[in-house]
């Protein structure tokens, strides 16, 4: 078991600093903190793109959920990456970072109108997620968009998977007979141009699961033209798909997935004379996912029923064990080569149980305390990391790093204050406030 563990971290395990460097990181930033790796980052976009690239038209919309700060979407912005938006301050990220008009794809739900309207001010291309939406968008804008896009649910025509649950049970998109129905009322309305979307799987591996999904849409614009003359300018395939957290998963081939839909699409799309369609895209954990790592510093060993060892991480910092049980690899700064002794839980200080990032894990002993313990390093945190921080137990979130190219290190995010925490609270008429 140890040769395989030494193999599989020396294989999959690569965070691009030495145990010396980040304890130099450590010692200037504080820990816990967030560590994204540039080149990295820009040579797996290279590879996405160009595994797409036999497509007329294609598109990264990269999903600023899943990572979002100005300077990875400006890092991607320069790979040719547009903006996957759900939210005004996610429209405005991608509007700092210089992604504007249509290279932002708007998919929301239960939108606001001011949302719409600052949307609509982008040039950004609206997908809307339910039938009553155009109407609603109509009255928010005065008038509806020359381009726009629907987001389809294919219900119990699709199978979903664990994470994001049975498309039949997800509030998200237009059913079949909806989408009949949406195309042609939007075409009435002054709609000239239009786009299909759907997303119905994350942290997906079975790479043909895409390609079912790509057969799927491109079979609806088909019909959409046969009925309606109506004229796709683009599919989005959504998002979903995964990454190998655990040891042993192998890795979504990108080439393997275009080869599928290209041929899809020449038996479907060419002779329904609807080429060029384009094919995009709005991944975010297989483009950053793999390129973060969360570094905190082991300050407490506690030896009850079990063994732990507790970090000044929490939870708070990365939910997804606690939240969905999910398994991230999780290696010891300077001891990737030593076996593992010791079984431990690794926790967070939360009052909170499920506080946990590795449960009954095999790992080298790990030396514990607030300046000398051991840098416990948490891997594939590149995506829906700090992105899903919290404050709960009035914790403050970590701050975010991002080794450059040339092997330098820039904060992109500072560490949260107390200062940060109080900002939104109103203590000027506490004293007085009756009780």
């Amino acid at each position: 078991m140890d040769t395989i563990r030494k193999i599989l971290y020396h294989f999959c395990m690569n965070i691009p600093l030495s145990k010396s460097e980040l304890e130099a990181a450590a010692a200037r930033y504080g820990t816990p903190f967030y560590l994204y790796d540039e080149g990295a980052i820009r040579e797996n976009m290279r590879r996405f793109a160009g595994a797409f690239s036999m497509f007329p038209a294609f598109r990264e919309y990269f999903a600023v959920k899943a990572c979002p700060n100005p300077y990875i979407l400006k890092i991607l912005a320069a790979e040719g990456c547009g903006a996957d938006c759900s939210s005004l301050p996610e429209l405005m990220l991608a509007e700092k970072s210089g992604i504007t008009g249509e290279r932002v794809m708007f998919t929301s739900n239960e939108t606001p109108s001011a949302e719409f309207r600052f949307a609509a001010k982008l040039g950004a291309v609206i997908n809307l997620d339910d039938i009553t939406h155009i109407d609603f968008l109509e009255r928010a804008l005065g008038k509806l968009p020359e381009l726009l896009c629907f987001r389809y649910n294919p219900g119990p025509l699709k199978k979903g998977n664990a994470i994001i649950g049975k498309p039949e049970e997800a509030k998200y998109g237009l059913t079949r007979e909806q989408l009949f129905e949406a195309y042609p009322k939007a075409l009435s309305r002054g709609v000239r141009r239009f786009g299909l979307h759907t997303m119905v799987a994350s942290n997906e591996l079975d790479p043909d699961y895409f390609v079912e999904t790509a057969t799927i849409l491109f079979e609806l614009g088909a019909e959409l033209h046969r009925r309606f003359g109506i004229r796709l300018e683009f599919v989005n395939l959504g998002g979903g798909l995964g990454i190998p957290y655990r040891p042993g998963e192998r890795a979504v081939d990108y080439d393997y997935i275009a080869k599928k839909i290209k041929a899809a699409y020449d038996d479907i799309i060419a002779p329904a004379g609807l080429a060029p369609l384009g094919v995009f895209w709005e991944c975010g954990r297989p483009i950053t996912g793999p390129y973060g790592w969360l570094v905190a510093r082991a300050i407490h060993r506690k030896n009850i029923y079990r063994d732990y060892i507790g970090l000044d991480a929490t939870m708070a910092d990365l939910m997804r064990p606690g939240m969905y049980g999910a398994y991230h690899e999780v290696t010891v700064a300077g001891k990737e080569d030593a076996p593992g002794t010791h079984v431990y839980d690794v926790v967070g200080s939360l009052c909170e149980n499920c506080d946990k990032f590795a449960v009954q894990r095999s790992l080298p002993e790990i030396d514990v305390g607030e300046t000398t313990g051991d840098l416990v390093v948490i891997h594939d945190a590149g995506a829906h990391g700090r992105a899903m921080g919290f404050n709960y137990n009035a914790k403050l979130r970590a701050g975010e790093l991002l080794r450059r190219t040339d092997g330098s290190i820039t904060r992109i995010r500072r560490r949260e204050t107390i200062d940060d925490y109080f900002a939104t609270l109103d203590f000027s008429g506490l004293e007085s406030f009756p009780v």
